[in-house]
């Protein structure tokens, strides 16, 4: 049986289990409301990884890491790391960005790991 974790939190920090029908009909939900939180993604990352799926976990915690950035700037990054769409120095320069100032160092991890791999399969923009 699972370990309980306690409850869980949207990305306003309400508790999902008052995310009710009755709650969105009478305008008492926002869209934060409907963000999942770092939190959430962490606690569903270690549970992913007792599972053994180690992968899904580092997946979870790179999302984790994304909450705090704005929708704009994720899609931003998953435009970016589309083959042929940026240079080798913007891959590592966003790296560097999510590393020192955004406080994502996994997902940095990520963003060099691709740039390796498009520079060594001719992948960068040109």
């Amino acid at each position: 049986m699972p370990e309980d974790r306690g409850p869980l939190y949207a990305q306003s920090g309400r508790p999902v289990e008052t995310l009710t029908m009755e709650a969105l009909l009478a305008g008492q939900l926002s869209e934060d409301d409907f963000r999942v939180s770092a939190d959430t993604l962490r606690h569903q990352a270690q549970a992913a990884e007792e599972a053994g799926y180690v992968e899904v976990a580092r997946n979870l915690r790179r999302a984790a890491e994304l909450t705090r950035l704005s929708n704009q700037e994720v899609l931003d990054i998953y435009a970016g790391l589309r083959p042929g769409r940026a240079s080798y120095k913007v891959l590592t320069d966003l790296a560097q960005r999510l590393r020192d100032e955004l406080n994502a160092p996994l997902t940095a991890e990520l963003i060099l790991e691709a740039a390796e791999a498009y520079a060594a399969r001719g992948l960068l923009e040109r």
